[in-house]
């Protein structure tokens, strides 16, 4: 699985939880809950859908890690076999 497909993968779910933003125009660098209005709830809905997507299973204490799309994108990147 390549940055292309992840970041795929990662829109499309966010756009199921978030369905009147744009996740596509985030950049590497901003904070997803914070641009996308994104509440915890939502956002651990996301992980979950995340995980059932990817396979990786992500502990909560990681999710400071995946705050940004950067990040996410690396660490999914670097936790796929």
């Amino acid at each position: 699985m390549n940055e292309e497909e992840i970041k795929e993968i990662v829109f499309q779910l966010l756009k199921k939880i978030a369905p009147d933003t744009e996740p596509s125009t985030l950049k590497p660098d901003e904070n997803i809950r914070e641009t996308l209005n994104i509440d915890s709830f939502d956002s651990l809905q996301f992980i979950v859908a995340l995980n059932k997507k990817t396979g990786i299973e992500i502990p909560e204490e990681d999710y400071g890690k995946i705050a940004t799309l950067q990040a996410l994108l690396a660490y999914i990147k670097n936790k796929k076999p």
